[in-house]
C-alpha cells in the first residue's frame, strides 16, 4: 500500500497536535502525500493503531506528535508479527514538547519543512533498545527509540509529566520539574554491568542510556552517541551535592558533559542496572517503572525518514 497511515496525537505539545492538525493535513495534501489519518484517544493507543495499520497493509507510518508518540508507534511496529520491522517506514512531523528524537535526524520543526522530508523520503535504519523493568512486582518490556533516564533524570521527568497532565504549559516546564526533583532527590547506590563487566558500583546522581544524543528538550547528555553503531551509550553522573548541580548544568547543553569530573561514559550492547533502594526509569520521556533494568540493543532494526540536509 503506497498510502501513509498518519497517527495524530491530539494532546501532543500540550494540545498542538489537535490545534495544528488542519495546517499539517493541508500541507500533506499540498505536497501530494496520499494518507489516511487516525487520532489517539488514550495513553498507549498509538501502539494499538500502529499494529492495526500494519495488519491492514500499511507499510509507511507518520507520527504527528512528540517523543512519546514516536515511542508508542515504535513499540507497535515491534509488537506486530506480520512483516520484519525494517519493512515499516516511520516519519515524524514534530508537535511535541521535547522533540528530541527529531533533533537526532535534523527534522525541522516547521510543519512545511517536516512534510518535505516525507516527500523527499531519505531513509536510514536506526538501532532500537529493548528494556525490561518492574512495575507492581511484574517484569515488563518496552522498546526505546532514543533514550532512557534513571535516578534524578527519571524523577525530574515524573514531575514534568505531572505538570503537563495538570494543564500547565511553558518552555520552562522541564526546568520547573527538575527543580522540584532536586529538592526531593537523594543519591542512591547503583550497580551497572556492561557486557558482563561491572562498570559502576557506588552512589549515583543520574544516568542516561540510549541511542541518540538528546533528551530533556535539547540537552546533550550523550553527545558522542551514534544511532546505528549497534551500541548503547551510557553517561553516569556520580554522587553530587545539590549546589554542584547548578555549576555544571551548562555542560548538558554545550556538548561538554564528558569533561565534568563527576561524569563517567561508556558503551555496550547489553546493560544491567540494579539500585538500592529501587529507582524509577523514564523511556523516551515517559515514566515507566522501577529497577532492576536490563537493556538489549537491536541493531539497525527500524527504517526512519530523516532530513535531506543531514549527511549520515
Amino acid at each position: 500500500m503506497e498510502s501513509w497511515m498518519v497517527i495524530v496525537n491530539p494532546k501532543a505539545g500540550m494540545g498542538y497536535g489537535l490545534r495544528d492538525w488542519p495546517l499539517i493535513s493541508n500541507q500533506l495534501n499540498r505536497e501530494g502525500v496520499k494518507f489516511t489519518c487516525v487520532f489517539t484517544e488514550k495513553k498507549y493507543h498509538a501502539v494499538e493503531l500502529a499494529v492495526k495499520a500494519v495488519n491492514d497493509g500499511y507499510r509507511k507510518i507518520v507520527a504527528i506528535g512528540g517523543d512519546g508518540t514516536v515511542n508508542e508507534i515504535v513499540n507497535g511496529i515491534f509488537i506486530q508479527k506480520i512483516v520484519p520491522t525494517t519493512d515499516i517506514l516511520l516519519a515524524v512531523v514534530p508537535v511535541g514538547t521535547g522533540n528530541d528524537w527529531v533533533r537526532m535526524f535534523g527534522i525541522p520543526k516547521a510543519y512545511s519543512e517536516a512534510v518535505k522530508t516525507i516527500v523527499e523520503c531519505k531513509t536510514v535504519r536506526q538501532d532500537v533498545g529493548l528494556i525490561t523493568y518492574v512495575e507492581t512486582m511484574i517484569t515488563h518490556k518496552r522498546y526505546m527509540a532514543n533514550m532512557a533516564g534513571i535516578g534524578f533524570d527519571a524523577m525530574a521527568n515524573r514531575h514534568f509529566n505531572k505538570m503537563k497532565d495538570e494543564g500547565r504549559k511553558g518552555r520552562g516546564l522541564y526546568i520547573a520539574g527538575a527543580l522540584k526533583a532536586l529538592i526531593q532527590y537523594k543519591n542512591k547506590r547503583f550497580k551497572i554491568v556492561i557486557d558482563d563487566q561491572v562498570f559502576f558500583d557506588d552512589y549515583m546522581f543520574s544516568a542516561t542510556i540510549g541511542i541518540g544524543p538528546y533528551n530533556g528538550g535539547g540537552m546533550l547528555p550523550m553527545p558522542a552517541a551514534v544511532f546505528d553503531d549497534g551500541l548503547f551509550d551510557l553517561t553516569v553522573i556520580k554522587r553530587l551535592r545539590k549546589l554542584s548541580v547548578f555549576k555544571g548544568f551548562n555542560k548538558l547543553y554545550n556538548g561538554k558533559i564528558y569533561s565534568h569530573p563527576k561524569v563517567l561514559a561508556s558503551q555496550g550492547k547489553n546493560i544491567r542496572i540494579e539500585s538500592f533502594p529501587e529507582s524509577p526509569i523514564e523511556i523516551d520521556g515517559e515514566a515507566m517503572g522501577f529497577s532492576p533494568f536490563t537493556f538489549e540493543i537491536i541493531p539497525r532494526s527500524i527504517s526512519v525518514v530523516i532530513s535531506e540536509k543531514d549527511s549520515f
